[in-house]
């Protein structure tokens, strides 16, 4: 992983600042305060957002409602970019995050962005929902924090430390495997008190599989009574079937009764209509034949109409010329005002270019006055025309539609009489319809009292059906009842062979909750004698080996960076011990730059042990120091250009305000901060 790029948005003291790191070894340089800090945190920020406990506040510029940060980095010869985007409302919270992977971009939850960067950076998923301690102690741990683990009880730091080589599993592994004793020890005790009813549950299990037999027995003679009386109720439904029969033949006769006096009734009523309409037409026709009617005169009407309308297209042609001469009269007379309004105030001539004598100007205007008043006259004149002429054409349309209205009632009264032999031929059928309704009635009369005599003669069925009914619904409550008790014996011997099955299945359950008893057993016994040992000895091996790479490392970095004559090494519980000639010195008795020293070493051997164990993450190019220098003397200080030569890293972010480191690195970056906000004063190559 190679840092290329960062830019800072509202984040800590920084309003808005874009910093580029190039490759090998660059220093953060300035004053305390002046926010080298904040570029560390903003990375870490970009990488795995808010940390558990951590507050957006302590990002977020005061007074500020939005901060962004965008990182760009570099992963394989893959081009990454991060944004995140913290928001203040209630509280302050990641509201934007988005990813871009060689150009492709998506925007993804929080969540999503921490798990794809740790797929990215190859670190363990198990990370995914912890703090982000594999790369604060790969990476980037501040010397300070490094100088608390050291100083921390022994049980604390060997936690911390297991955590971080990531083999807390066994610490895990251990006590899960006590909470799985536990449930089996539980499972046990449920388990044997299933079991401890298993004689009672075979003995009850006899005793039913008795019932059983009898509740049989009794379902048998139940069966055969219901099929005595099932066959008595059949040999009485085909009885009622042949009366019903008789009696639904006597209702059809009925039924024939009411529809044939309903035909009565509707031809009685045709009967009825159509001596209506007779009268109704013999009456037109009467009236039509006393009126005299003269075709001719529906010409002459319309003869009249066509004057009438030729009339009226030459006043409408005289109306138009008029109305062509009123228009033309009243734009003379605007071209005539116009003239007149501009002569009025002309004072040169625009022709000849001399003054305008006003005597003129009154006689032009006179004429036009004149003209004006000539050309009113002949379009008052004009409009009175007009009007009369439009008051004529009004009446010539009066009579034309009085006309018009005349021929209508004509041409209608000639249909009329156009109408007369039809509505003879119609007469003639309605007469002859009539004869016949007169025939119908008389027949359908005939077929009613048949009807009813028929009906007279099969009345006597309707109490035989009553008595045959009665029977047939005693029978029935019979084989209703016998029905009823064969269901419940079902239900009984059904309960009982449902009884049965379970007790059968429950001693068969419990002699397999006597087998799984023997094996939970078994199991425990495992666990206990030889599971826990092994894991035990696994972690002990796996603690023996990284604390010895850890203690090498260690006093290999600190002999370097001090010069006295000091034996280091560590403790099972990765404690450093620093001996000077076999006398062991406390950490507190050590100088300020003795115990900076110690906290680099541990931190540098600390990032070597990770990298050496989780060979594949992505970080092992990139380790970042924040003030790692803190209270070395000009010795040290001489040592630390070793130091970092040793490191074999493509990318060295250090952090310091120290002057002397800026001949260590190959690039700078100067920090200052103005009225409170921090911004790069420089970045390049001191040296230049």
């Amino acid at each position: 992983m190679i840092l290329k790029k960062i830019i800072l948005e509202n984040i800590r003291s920084y309003e808005f600042q874009e910093i580029e790191f190039p490759e090998g070894s660059i220093l953060l340089s300035g004053d305390i305060g002046s926010g080298k800090t904040s570029v560390l945190l903003g990375i870490e920020f970009a990488l795995f957002g808010l940390q558990p406990g951590q507050r957006g506040s302590s990002l977020l510029r005061n007074s500020k409602n939005e901060g962004k940060v965008i990182l760009e980095f570099e992963i394989n010869d893959k081009d990454i970019i991060i944004e995140r985007v913290l928001k203040k409302g209630k509280t302050i919270s990641q509201s934007f995050c988005s990813i871009s992977i060689d150009g492709e971009k998506k925007e993804i939850s929080v969540t999503e962005l921490k798990n794809l960067v740790l797929e990215l950076l190859n670190y363990p998923m198990e990370f995914s929902k912890k703090q982000n301690i594999l790369y604060k102690f790969t990476v980037y741990t501040p010397q300070e924090e490094m100088k608390q683990i050291i100083l921390q009880d022994p049980e604390t730091r060997i936690n911390t430390l297991r955590h971080i080589f990531g083999i807390d599993k066994y610490k895990t592994i251990i006590e899960n495997v006590s909470v799985v004793l536990s449930k089996i020890r539980e499972e046990k005790r449920i388990k044997q008190a299933l079991t401890s009813n298993i004689e009672i549950d075979k003995e009850f299990l006899s005793l039913k599989e008795k019932e059983l037999d009898s509740k049989k027995y009794e379902l048998i003679s139940v069966e055969k009574e219901l099929f005595d009386k099932r066959e008595q109720r059949k040999k009485i439904e085909e009885e009622l079937s042949e009366i019903s029969k008789k009696i639904e033949e006597k209702n059809k006769f009925s039924q024939e009764i009411e529809k044939t006096e309903i035909m009565i009734l509707t031809k009685k009523d045709s009967f009825s209509d159509n001596l209506k309409r007779i009268n109704q037409i013999e009456s037109q026709i009467k009236e039509l034949e006393q009126l005299k009617f003269d075709f001719s005169k529906i010409d002459r009407l319309n003869q009249e109409i066509g004057n009438y309308k030729k009339e009226k297209e030459m006043d409408n042609q005289r109306i138009l010329e008029i109305s062509s001469k009123i228009s033309a009269f009243d734009l003379k007379n605007k071209d005539n005002q116009k003239i007149k309004e501009k002569i009025t105030y002309i004072e040169v001539c625009p022709t000849c270019l001399q003054d305008v004598n006003q005597i003129y100007k009154l006689n032009v205007i006179k004429q036009l006055d004149s003209n004006i008043q000539d050309n009113s006259e002949k379009i008052e004149r004009l409009t009175k025309e007009k009007n009369s002429i439009l008051a004529q054409v009004s009446e010539i349309n009066s009579s034309i539609f009085s006309k018009e209205k005349e021929i209508s009632g004509l041409e209608i009264l000639k249909i009329k009489m156009e109408g007369i032999n039809e509505k003879q031929r119609y007469l003639e059928d309605i007469k002859k319809i009539n004869s016949e309704f007169t025939k119908d009635i008389d027949l359908l009369d005939k077929h009613i009292e048949k009807l009813k005599s028929s009906i007279l003669e099969m009345s006597k069925f309707d109490n035989i059906f009553k008595i045959t009914k009665n029977n047939f619904n005693e029978i029935s409550g019979q084989e209703k009842n016998s029905e009823i008790k064969i269901a419940e014996l079902k239900k009984e011997i059904e309960f009982f062979i449902k009884q049965i099955k379970e007790l059968d299945e429950k001693i068969k359950k419990t002699q397999e909750i006597e087998i799984k008893i023997n094996y939970l057993s078994e199991l425990e016994n495992w666990l206990l004698k030889k599971f826990i040992s092994l894991i035990y000895f696994i972690e002990k091996n796996v603690m023996i080996k990284l604390k010895s790479e850890f203690s090498k490392f260690f006093n290999e970095w600190f002999c370097m960076l001090v010069s006295d004559s000091f034996n280091t090494f560590l403790q099972d519980d990765f404690t450093p011990v620093i001996e000077q000639e076999d006398y062991e010195i406390d950490y507190a008795y050590l100088s300020g730059g003795e115990r900076t020293a110690v906290a680099l070493a541990y931190r540098l051997a600390l990032n070597q042990v990770i990298n050496s164990v989780l060979s594949e993450i992505k970080t092992q190019n990139l380790v970042i120091l924040d003030e790692p220098t803190d209270g070395f003397s000009e010795s040290q200080l001489d040592k630390m250009r070793d130091v970092l030569q040793q490191l074999d890293v493509k990318q060295l972010i250090i952090v310091s305000h120290g002057p002397k480191i800026e001949g260590f690195v190959e690039n700078v970056i100067k920090f200052r901060k103005d009225a409170g906000i921090s911004k790069v004063e420089f970045s390049g190559d001191y040296s230049d």
